[in-house]
């Protein structure tokens, strides 16, 4: 199960900056994000590799954040990857209430980065449906 950094930004310039500048400072590489906005804030969902310490420092730069699992599946990279996956989880009746990819560093291969509400169940049934988690 992966930890992701949501992170409650003003929506001003150099805010972004801000929050992937406070990471670079203390040497933590970004593996992926999306970003979200509303009139006056925004939410940054990130996947980080050290995920308590970019909260804390973003938290001492005066952000509101806070930690979620995540799902990661890694996929190949092939047309109707993704449609596999989302059929999966519709057939097992599963709602995804967000998703975002990211990529395995290691293997080059595509990984996305699913949020549900019930992230142990269903890590057990797309594992069980043959899908790799990372």
């Amino acid at each position: 199960m992966l930890k992701q950094v949501s992170i409650y930004a003003e929506n001003k310039k150099g805010n972004l900056q801000k929050i992937t500048g406070a990471l670079a400072e203390h040497n933590i590489n970004i593996w992926g994000s999306v970003t979200n906005d509303s009139a006056e804030y925004g939410i940054i969902r990130m996947i980080v590799e050290d995920p308590e310490k970019a909260c804390e420092i973003l938290q001492q730069e005066g952000f509101i954040c806070k930690l979620q699992d995540v799902i990661g599946v890694e996929m190949e990279d092939e047309v109707g990857a993704l449609n596999k996956l989302l059929q999966a989880l519709k057939d097992s009746n599963i709602n995804v209430d967000y998703i975002y990819l990211s990529f395995n560093r290691e293997s080059g291969l595509p990984v996305q980065i699913l949020h549900t509400q019930d992230t142990a169940e269903v890590s057990s049934c797309i594992t069980a449906k043959g899908f790799r988690l990372v």
